[in-house]
C-alpha cells in the first residue's frame, strides 16, 4: 500500500511540476532531437501532433497511468526508447556509484564514532564534532568543486570528470562519502557513548572482560540498531547527492539523466526515474526495518 501510495503521489507531482514550467514543451523537446541551430516552429509543431501534446494534460496523465498499471512507463520523447530500458541502463552506474560511496563512508564514519563516543568528552570527541559539523554544512555541490580543484586541478592525481575507470570513482565517491561519513560518525559516537555509560557495560568490565572482548560482545551489537536504521536515511540524502554530483562529474547515471529529462521536458523519463527512485526508498526502508528487527538486542525473546 506504502508503495502505491508512492507511485501515484510521485506520478501526480512531477507531471505536474513539468507541466508548470515556462516555455513550450514541443520545442524542448524537438531541440533536444534535432538541436538548437536547427529547431523552428515547423519542427516543433511536427513534435506537438506527433507526441499528442495538444490533447491536454488530463489526457495525458491519465494514459500513463494506464501504462504504469501495466507496469508500462512509456517511451522517452526525446529518444524514443522504452523508459525501463534507459532506467536500467542509467541505474547501474548509480548504483556502482552509491555503493562505492556507502561503502567508503562506512570505512570512515563509524569507527570514528565508536573512537569518540568511548572517550565521550575528550579532545577528540570535540575535534570529531568540529570536524563532522564542518563537512554537514559544506554543500556537496562546493565539496565536490573543492576535490576537482585540489585533486583533479592543483595536484593532478585523480580525473576531473568522467566514467569507465576506478579512478573516475574516487572523486565522486568521496564527494558523497565524506557527508555521509560526517553524520554517521556523530550517530555512532552518540550511540556507543551511551551504551559505554550504561549499567551493561560496566558490569561487563567488572567481570574483566577486556576493552576490546566489551566492545565486541556488548558494544557493537548495541550500537547496530541506530547505526543501521540511520542507513536507511543516508539512501535519502544519496538521492539528494546523486542528482548534483553525477551532474558535476559527468557520471552517466541517473541523477544525470534526470537533470536531461526535466531541461529537454521528457515527461515519461522524469516521472519513470522518480518514480524508481521513490520506490527504491520504499523498499530498502523495509530490508532496513527488517534487519533492525533482527539485531537489536531489546527485540531479542529470552
Amino acid at each position: 500500500m506504502q508503495a502505491a501510495g508512492v507511485a501515484l503521489v510521485v506520478g501526480v507531482m512531477s507531471f505536474l511540476m513539468m507541466q508548470a514550467m515556462p516555455g513550450d514543451m514541443a520545442f524542448r523537446i524537438a531541440a533536444a532531437r534535432y538541436g538548437y541551430d536547427l529547431v523552428n516552429a515547423d519542427l516543433a509543431n511536427a513534435v506537438r501532433a506527433e507526441l499528442g501534446l495538444d490533447a491536454g494534460p488530463v489526457t495525458q496523465f491519465l494514459h500513463w497511468m494506464g501504462g504504469l498499471a501495466r507496469l508500462d512507463l512509456g517511451q522517452s520523447l526525446v529518444s524514443g526508447q522504452p523508459v525501463w530500458d534507459e532506467i536500467t541502463h542509467q541505474l547501474g552506474a548509480s548504483l556502482q556509484l552509491a555503493l562505492a560511496a556507502i561503502v567508503l563512508s562506512l570505512l570512515i564514519g563509524p569507527p570514528l564514532g565508536i573512537c569518540a563516543g568511548l572517550h565521550a568528552g575528550g579532545r577528540f570527541d570535540r575535534a570529531l564534532l568540529v570536524v563532522a559539523a564542518s563537512f554537514r554544512a559544506v554543500p556537496q555541490f562546493l565539496l565536490g568543486l573543492l576535490l576537482i580543484i585540489l585533486l583533479a586541478v592543483q595536484m593532478r592525481l585523480l580525473p576531473a570528470a568522467g566514467h569507465g575507470s576506478l579512478a573516475h570513482f574516487v572523486l565522486p565517491a568521496l564527494t558523497l562519502a565524506l557527508g555521509l561519513a560526517a553524520a554517521s560518525a556523530r550517530i555512532t559516537r552518540d550511540a556507543m557513548a551511551g551504551v559505554a555509560a550504561s549499567p551493561l557495560y560496566a558490569f561487563a568490565r567488572a567481570k574483566g572482560l577486556s576493552d576490546g572482548e566489551v566492545l565486541r560482545r556488548h558494544g557493537l551489537r548495541n550500537i547496530g540498531a541506530p547505526v543501521v536504521t540511520y542507513l536507511g536515511l543516508q539512501f535519502v540524502l544519496l538521492v539528494e547527492g546523486v542528482v548534483v554530483v553525477e551532474t558535476i562529474f559527468g557520471w552517466p547515471g541517473i541523477g544525470h539523466a534526470l537533470i536531461h529529462a526535466v531541461f529537454h521536458r521528457d515527461v515519461p523519463m522524469v516521472q519513470g526515474t522518480a518514480l524508481v527512485m521513490g520506490l527504491g526508498f520504499v523498499l530498502l526502508n523495509a530490508i532496513i526495518d527488517l534487519i533492525v528487527r533482527r539485531i537489536d538486542p531489546r527485540g531479542v525473546q529470552s
